[in-house]
């Protein structure tokens, strides 16, 4: 099954859980795409694929700018990982496909 699509995520970090929308495009460059949620949309490229692992990097300006570092795995319609949030330590990521 293609990671492509969208998927609704949760991030929970040391400041609580947010949503967001997380849009997928993998091609013979990588990984790219966009999360959208409560601070605007957010694009990335250059995220890496090996198998059902994807990681991507995402630089945040606002409120604050943050390097947001994103490692999960897929299985199916679900994905978890992890998410580095810079210096404000790291997060844990649950999603479904939409």
């Amino acid at each position: 099954m293609s990671h492509n699509g969208t998927w609704n995520i949760s991030v929970t970090g040391p400041q609580g859980s947010r949503e967001a929308t997380l849009d997928l495009r993998t091609d013979e460059n990588g990984l790219a795409g966009s999360v959208t949620g409560e601070q605007g949309e957010q694009t990335f490229e250059g995220g890496t694929i090996d198998g059902d692992d994807l990681a991507w990097t995402i630089d945040v300006t606002t409120p604050m700018a943050l390097t947001l570092e994103f490692a999960v795995t897929v299985g199916g319609d679900t994905m978890n990982g992890t998410v580095n949030l810079g210096g404000m330590g790291q997060g844990t990521l649950s999603g479904t496909r939409a």
